[in-house]
């Protein structure tokens, strides 16, 4: 079973709970291993919490999930003005947790990419495996 959504939010951390429970949800409806669905809300979290706190004065951003047998693909679009993933680094004097996100969301999926669409808006692009290879299976004894 496949399920795909698209969620429209306004760009508020109050949407962020919001987006993490749909996302949960159809994750657990498909009984995807519980540590993968931890990986990619937090993933999710990360992406859609730099959306609200850097996207400037844009008032919403798109959210949009795919999920098949074996992969999970996120993508979420703002009108901010995006950024170089291969030359971001953390500001010298930044808060600690400054430039984390990106760290984690790296660490957390399988692709990360960050791209200027063609409409002008910025996307951020989550894929996590969902199956890494053939199940083992018991020998009968």
């Amino acid at each position: 079973m496949d399920i795909s959504f698209s969620v429209r939010l306004p760009r508020d951390a109050r949407s962020l709970p919001l987006m993490r429970g749909l996302l949960r949800q159809a994750l657990e409806h498909l009984e995807i291993a519980s540590q993968a669905i931890e990986e990619i809300v937090l993933a999710l979290t990360e992406a859609c919490a730099n959306v609200v706190q850097h996207a400037g004065a844009h008032e919403e951003y798109q959210v949009d999930v795919g999920i098949t047998d074996d992969t999970c693909r996120i993508s979420v679009l703002d009108e901010g003005h995006g950024f170089d993933l291969e030359k971001a680094s953390v500001p010298e004097g930044s808060p600690l947790e400054a430039g984390r996100g990106l760290v984690l969301m790296r660490a957390l999926v399988d692709d990360l990419q960050f791209v200027n669409a063609e409409d002008g808006r910025h996307r951020v692009e989550l894929i996590k495996r969902l199956r890494t290879g053939p199940q083992l299976r018991l020998l009968p004894t």
